[in-house]
Protein backbone atom coordinates (compact mmCIF):
# COMPACT_ATOMS: atom_id res chain seq x y z
CA UNK A 1 0.00 0.00 0.00
CA UNK A 2 1.38 3.30 -1.06
CA UNK A 3 1.60 6.27 1.23
CA UNK A 4 -1.19 8.08 -0.62
CA UNK A 5 -3.55 5.15 -0.20
CA UNK A 6 -2.65 4.94 3.50
CA UNK A 7 -3.40 8.63 4.11
CA UNK A 8 -6.68 8.34 2.27
CA UNK A 9 -7.66 5.34 4.37
CA UNK A 10 -6.79 7.09 7.65
CA UNK A 11 -8.66 10.27 6.69
CA UNK A 12 -11.77 8.38 5.68
CA UNK A 13 -11.67 6.28 8.88
CA UNK A 14 -11.35 9.34 11.10
CA UNK A 15 -14.22 11.07 9.32
CA UNK A 16 -16.39 7.99 9.71
CA UNK A 17 -15.50 7.79 13.42
CA UNK A 18 -16.40 11.46 13.95
CA UNK A 19 -19.72 11.07 12.15
CA UNK A 20 -20.53 7.96 14.21
CA UNK A 21 -19.72 9.80 17.46
CA UNK A 22 -21.93 12.69 16.44
CA UNK A 23 -24.79 10.35 15.59
CA UNK A 24 -24.47 8.57 18.92
CA UNK A 25 -24.44 11.90 20.80
CA UNK A 26 -27.45 13.10 18.84
CA UNK A 27 -29.39 9.94 19.65
CA UNK A 28 -28.51 10.19 23.31
CA UNK A 29 -29.65 13.84 23.31
CA UNK A 30 -32.94 12.85 21.72
CA UNK A 31 -33.43 10.07 24.26
CA UNK A 32 -32.74 12.53 27.09
CA UNK A 33 -35.31 14.95 25.70
CA UNK A 34 -37.82 12.15 25.30
CA UNK A 35 -37.33 11.07 28.92
CA UNK A 36 -37.67 14.63 30.13
CA UNK A 37 -40.82 15.21 28.09
CA UNK A 38 -42.20 11.88 29.23
CA UNK A 39 -41.56 12.76 32.89
CA UNK A 40 -43.20 16.15 32.43
CA UNK A 41 -46.24 14.60 30.74
CA UNK A 42 -46.45 11.91 33.44
CA UNK A 43 -46.43 14.52 36.22
CA UNK A 44 -49.04 16.57 34.39
CA UNK A 45 -51.06 13.36 34.02
CA UNK A 46 -51.05 12.94 37.82
CA UNK A 47 -52.75 16.32 38.21
CA UNK A 48 -55.14 15.66 35.32
CA UNK A 49 -56.06 12.29 36.80
CA UNK A 50 -56.76 13.80 40.22
CA UNK A 51 -58.82 16.59 38.67
CA UNK A 52 -61.02 14.07 36.81
CA UNK A 53 -61.56 12.06 40.00
CA UNK A 54 -62.47 15.22 41.96
CA UNK A 55 -65.00 16.27 39.34
CA UNK A 56 -66.55 12.83 39.37
CA UNK A 57 -66.63 12.82 43.18
CA UNK A 58 -68.43 16.17 43.24
CA UNK A 59 -70.91 14.96 40.61
CA UNK A 60 -71.70 11.82 42.61
CA UNK A 61 -72.20 13.85 45.81
CA UNK A 62 -74.64 16.13 43.99
CA UNK A 63 -76.55 13.14 42.62
CA UNK A 64 -76.86 11.51 46.06
CA UNK A 65 -78.03 14.83 47.56
CA UNK A 66 -80.65 15.40 44.89
CA UNK A 67 -81.85 11.76 44.74
CA UNK A 68 -81.92 10.27 48.27
CA UNK A 69 -83.01 6.81 47.02
CA UNK A 70 -80.07 6.52 44.66
CA UNK A 71 -78.30 3.17 44.74
CA UNK A 72 -74.67 2.61 45.64
CA UNK A 73 -73.88 1.32 42.12
CA UNK A 74 -73.66 4.93 40.93
CA UNK A 75 -70.53 5.43 43.07
CA UNK A 76 -67.72 4.28 40.82
CA UNK A 77 -64.41 3.09 42.28
CA UNK A 78 -61.47 5.49 42.20
CA UNK A 79 -58.51 4.43 40.05
CA UNK A 80 -55.18 6.23 39.70
CA UNK A 81 -52.87 4.33 37.30
CA UNK A 82 -50.95 7.49 36.41
CA UNK A 83 -49.94 8.05 40.03
CA UNK A 84 -49.01 4.41 40.41
CA UNK A 85 -46.83 4.60 37.30
CA UNK A 86 -45.00 7.69 38.54
CA UNK A 87 -44.44 6.15 41.97
CA UNK A 88 -43.06 2.98 40.33
CA UNK A 89 -40.63 4.81 38.02
CA UNK A 90 -37.40 6.72 38.58
CA UNK A 91 -38.84 10.06 37.51
CA UNK A 92 -37.36 13.03 39.29
CA UNK A 93 -40.30 14.62 41.10
CA UNK A 94 -41.32 16.08 44.41
CA UNK A 95 -42.02 12.92 46.35
CA UNK A 96 -43.60 14.87 49.20
CA UNK A 97 -46.15 16.27 46.79
CA UNK A 98 -46.81 12.82 45.39
CA UNK A 99 -47.34 11.55 48.94
CA UNK A 100 -49.95 14.27 49.52
CA UNK A 101 -51.72 13.25 46.30
CA UNK A 102 -51.67 9.61 47.40
CA UNK A 103 -53.11 10.54 50.81
CA UNK A 104 -55.84 12.50 49.04
CA UNK A 105 -56.80 9.41 47.04
CA UNK A 106 -56.92 7.32 50.22
CA UNK A 107 -59.28 9.84 51.86
CA UNK A 108 -61.52 10.00 48.79
CA UNK A 109 -61.68 6.22 48.55
CA UNK A 110 -62.51 5.81 52.25
CA UNK A 111 -65.26 8.47 52.14
CA UNK A 112 -66.77 6.89 49.06
CA UNK A 113 -66.67 3.42 50.64
CA UNK A 114 -68.44 4.71 53.78
CA UNK A 115 -71.03 6.49 51.61
CA UNK A 116 -71.59 3.34 49.57
CA UNK A 117 -72.09 1.30 52.75
CA UNK A 118 -74.55 3.86 54.12
CA UNK A 119 -76.60 3.79 50.92
CA UNK A 120 -76.71 0.00 50.96
CA UNK A 121 -77.93 -0.08 54.56
CA UNK A 122 -80.42 2.77 54.12
CA UNK A 123 -78.94 4.98 56.83
CA UNK A 124 -78.91 8.75 57.01
CA UNK A 125 -76.03 9.73 54.74
CA UNK A 126 -76.04 13.49 55.35
CA UNK A 127 -73.09 13.42 57.82
CA UNK A 128 -71.25 11.09 55.41
CA UNK A 129 -71.92 13.53 52.56
CA UNK A 130 -70.51 16.39 54.65
CA UNK A 131 -67.31 14.43 55.21
CA UNK A 132 -67.14 13.58 51.52
CA UNK A 133 -67.51 17.27 50.60
CA UNK A 134 -64.70 18.19 53.00
CA UNK A 135 -62.52 15.51 51.38
CA UNK A 136 -63.29 16.98 47.95
CA UNK A 137 -62.30 20.46 49.17
CA UNK A 138 -59.05 19.08 50.60
CA UNK A 139 -58.35 17.27 47.34
CA UNK A 140 -58.86 20.45 45.32
CA UNK A 141 -56.47 22.34 47.60
CA UNK A 142 -53.88 19.57 47.18
CA UNK A 143 -54.38 19.65 43.39
CA UNK A 144 -53.75 23.42 43.34
CA UNK A 145 -50.51 23.03 45.30
CA UNK A 146 -49.42 20.21 42.98
CA UNK A 147 -50.13 21.90 39.66
CA UNK A 148 -49.23 25.51 40.49
CA UNK A 149 -46.48 25.16 43.11
CA UNK A 150 -45.07 21.72 42.17
CA UNK A 151 -46.26 20.12 45.39
CA UNK A 152 -44.23 22.21 47.87
CA UNK A 153 -45.50 23.04 51.32
CA UNK A 154 -48.04 25.89 51.47
CA UNK A 155 -45.87 27.83 53.92
CA UNK A 156 -42.98 27.83 51.38
CA UNK A 157 -45.05 29.06 48.43
CA UNK A 158 -44.81 32.76 49.35
CA UNK A 159 -47.60 35.29 49.08
CA UNK A 160 -50.38 34.49 46.60
CA UNK A 161 -53.39 36.53 45.57
CA UNK A 162 -56.65 34.79 46.40
CA UNK A 163 -58.06 35.84 43.03
CA UNK A 164 -55.28 33.87 41.32
CA UNK A 165 -56.52 30.76 43.11
CA UNK A 166 -60.08 31.52 42.03
CA UNK A 167 -58.98 32.08 38.43
CA UNK A 168 -57.16 28.74 38.48
CA UNK A 169 -60.31 26.96 39.69
CA UNK A 170 -62.39 28.77 37.09
CA UNK A 171 -60.00 27.70 34.36
CA UNK A 172 -60.20 24.03 35.46
CA UNK A 173 -63.98 23.86 35.72
CA UNK A 174 -64.39 24.16 39.50
CA UNK A 175 -67.44 26.41 39.71
CA UNK A 176 -68.88 27.92 42.89
CA UNK A 177 -72.00 25.70 43.02
CA UNK A 178 -70.04 22.52 42.45
CA UNK A 179 -71.06 21.09 45.82
CA UNK A 180 -74.60 21.57 47.22
CA UNK A 181 -75.07 24.06 50.01
CA UNK A 182 -71.60 25.68 49.99
CA UNK A 183 -69.57 28.16 47.97
CA UNK A 184 -66.92 25.81 46.66
CA UNK A 185 -64.26 28.34 45.63
CA UNK A 186 -64.45 30.23 48.92
CA UNK A 187 -64.10 27.00 50.85
CA UNK A 188 -61.00 25.99 48.89
CA UNK A 189 -59.41 29.41 49.48
CA UNK A 190 -60.09 29.20 53.21
CA UNK A 191 -58.71 25.66 53.35
CA UNK A 192 -55.49 26.79 51.69
CA UNK A 193 -55.24 29.63 54.20
CA UNK A 194 -55.70 27.12 57.03
CA UNK A 195 -52.90 24.98 55.59
CA UNK A 196 -50.49 27.93 55.83
CA UNK A 197 -50.63 29.52 52.37
CA UNK A 198 -50.25 33.30 52.63
CA UNK A 199 -53.16 34.65 50.65
CA UNK A 200 -53.82 38.33 50.05
CA UNK A 201 -55.87 40.26 50.79
CA UNK A 202 -56.50 39.08 54.31
CA UNK A 203 -60.11 38.52 55.40
CA UNK A 204 -61.89 41.62 56.71
CA UNK A 205 -62.42 41.91 60.45
CA UNK A 206 -65.64 43.93 60.02
CA UNK A 207 -68.22 44.36 57.34
CA UNK A 208 -69.00 47.86 56.07
CA UNK A 209 -72.26 47.92 58.03
CA UNK A 210 -70.54 46.83 61.25
CA UNK A 211 -67.71 49.33 60.84
CA UNK A 212 -69.93 52.36 60.24
CA UNK A 213 -72.41 51.27 62.94
CA UNK A 214 -69.86 50.95 65.72
CA UNK A 215 -68.65 53.68 68.05
CA UNK A 216 -64.96 52.96 68.31
CA UNK A 217 -62.69 54.79 70.74
CA UNK A 218 -59.33 55.04 69.04
CA UNK A 219 -57.67 56.03 72.31
CA UNK A 220 -59.10 53.12 74.31
CA UNK A 221 -57.06 50.42 72.56
CA UNK A 222 -54.01 51.82 70.79
CA UNK A 223 -53.10 48.43 69.36
CA UNK A 224 -56.61 47.60 68.16
CA UNK A 225 -57.60 47.30 64.49
CA UNK A 226 -58.53 51.01 64.34
CA UNK A 227 -56.40 52.32 67.21
CA UNK A 228 -53.81 55.05 67.14
CA UNK A 229 -50.45 53.79 65.93
CA UNK A 230 -48.21 56.71 66.97
CA UNK A 231 -47.36 55.59 70.51
CA UNK A 232 -44.44 58.07 70.85
CA UNK A 233 -46.75 60.93 69.92
CA UNK A 234 -49.13 59.98 72.71
CA UNK A 235 -46.26 59.96 75.20
CA UNK A 236 -45.08 63.37 74.01
CA UNK A 237 -48.58 64.79 74.34
CA UNK A 238 -48.90 63.42 77.87
CA UNK A 239 -45.52 64.93 78.81
CA UNK A 240 -46.46 68.33 77.37
CA UNK A 241 -49.76 68.29 79.25
CA UNK A 242 -47.99 67.42 82.50
CA UNK A 243 -45.44 70.21 81.98
CA UNK A 244 -48.20 72.74 81.32
CA UNK A 245 -50.02 71.75 84.49
CA UNK A 246 -46.80 71.98 86.50
CA UNK A 247 -46.02 75.47 85.20
CA UNK A 248 -49.59 76.59 85.86
CA UNK A 249 -49.40 75.34 89.45
CA UNK A 250 -46.10 77.16 89.99
CA UNK A 251 -47.54 80.43 88.64
CA UNK A 252 -50.59 80.15 90.89
CA UNK A 253 -48.39 79.45 93.91
CA UNK A 254 -46.22 82.48 93.11
CA UNK A 255 -49.33 84.67 92.83
CA UNK A 256 -50.60 83.43 96.19
CA UNK A 257 -47.22 84.10 97.83
CA UNK A 258 -47.10 87.62 96.39
CA UNK A 259 -50.63 88.31 97.55
CA UNK A 260 -49.76 87.14 101.08
CA UNK A 261 -46.68 89.41 101.10
CA UNK A 262 -48.81 92.39 100.04
CA UNK A 263 -51.40 91.68 102.72
CA UNK A 264 -48.61 91.45 105.31
CA UNK A 265 -47.16 94.81 104.21
CA UNK A 266 -50.59 96.47 104.36
CA UNK A 267 -51.18 95.13 107.88
CA UNK A 268 -47.81 96.45 109.02
CA UNK A 269 -48.57 99.90 107.55
CA UNK A 270 -51.99 100.00 109.18
CA UNK A 271 -50.40 99.09 112.51
CA UNK A 272 -47.88 101.92 112.18
CA UNK A 273 -50.64 104.41 111.33
CA UNK A 274 -52.70 103.27 114.28
CA UNK A 275 -49.73 103.77 116.56
CA UNK A 276 -49.17 107.31 115.22
CA UNK A 277 -52.86 108.15 115.76
CA UNK A 278 -52.67 106.99 119.34
CA UNK A 279 -49.70 109.25 120.02
CA UNK A 280 -51.72 112.21 118.60
CA UNK A 281 -48.88 113.61 116.50
CA UNK A 282 -50.98 113.76 113.28
CA UNK A 283 -54.45 114.84 112.40
CA UNK A 284 -57.01 112.17 111.42
CA UNK A 285 -57.29 113.40 107.79
CA UNK A 286 -53.53 113.56 107.43
CA UNK A 287 -53.21 110.01 108.77
CA UNK A 288 -55.91 108.75 106.38
CA UNK A 289 -54.13 110.33 103.39
CA UNK A 290 -50.82 108.85 104.45
CA UNK A 291 -52.42 105.43 104.92
CA UNK A 292 -53.96 105.56 101.42
CA UNK A 293 -50.64 106.46 99.86
CA UNK A 294 -48.82 103.75 101.79
CA UNK A 295 -51.41 101.10 100.92
CA UNK A 296 -51.25 102.00 97.21
CA UNK A 297 -47.47 101.87 97.36
CA UNK A 298 -47.54 98.42 98.98
CA UNK A 299 -50.11 97.11 96.49
CA UNK A 300 -48.01 98.20 93.53
CA UNK A 301 -44.78 96.78 94.91
CA UNK A 302 -43.27 100.25 95.64
CA UNK A 303 -39.53 100.78 95.92
CA UNK A 304 -37.15 103.69 96.31
CA UNK A 305 -37.69 104.92 92.74
CA UNK A 306 -41.36 106.02 93.20
CA UNK A 307 -42.33 109.62 94.03
CA UNK A 308 -42.02 110.87 97.59
CA UNK A 309 -45.80 111.21 98.15
CA UNK A 310 -46.34 107.50 97.21
CA UNK A 311 -43.69 106.01 99.50
CA UNK A 312 -44.64 104.06 102.64
CA UNK A 313 -45.22 106.09 105.82
CA UNK A 314 -42.70 104.18 107.87
CA UNK A 315 -39.94 104.99 105.34
CA UNK A 316 -40.36 108.85 105.64
CA UNK A 317 -38.29 111.04 107.90
CA UNK A 318 -39.83 113.97 109.80
CA UNK A 319 -38.58 116.50 107.22
CA UNK A 320 -39.91 114.43 104.32
CA UNK A 321 -43.26 114.00 106.10
CA UNK A 322 -43.65 117.76 106.69
CA UNK A 323 -42.66 118.47 103.07
CA UNK A 324 -45.26 116.00 101.82
CA UNK A 325 -47.97 117.56 103.98
CA UNK A 326 -47.08 121.03 102.75
CA UNK A 327 -47.39 119.84 99.16
CA UNK A 328 -50.87 118.53 99.98
CA UNK A 329 -51.89 121.89 101.63
CA UNK A 330 -52.11 120.39 105.10
CA UNK A 331 -50.54 121.46 108.38
CA UNK A 332 -49.47 119.47 111.38
CA UNK A 333 -50.88 120.08 114.84
CA UNK A 334 -48.76 122.33 117.15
Amino acid sequence: MSEAHYLTFMTGGLLLLAVSAMMIAWQMWLMRDDRRDGARIALEGVGHELRINLHRMATEISQVTQVPDLGSETLLPIKHPQLDGVNGSMIRANRNGLAVVGATYLELESRKAILRDGLNKGRDVQPILDDAMLATIDGTAALYMWEVHNGIRPADAGKVRSWDVRDWMKGHGFHSAMLPGIHFRDEVVERLRQYGLRLSPRPLTHTAHEYYSMRYDRHADARGPFGKRDFDKDEREEKKKSDRETRKAKREEAKRNKQRERETDIQEIEAEVAEIENTGSLDQSVAAGAVGAAVASAANGANGDVPLAERALGDLTDEELELALMDEGLETEP
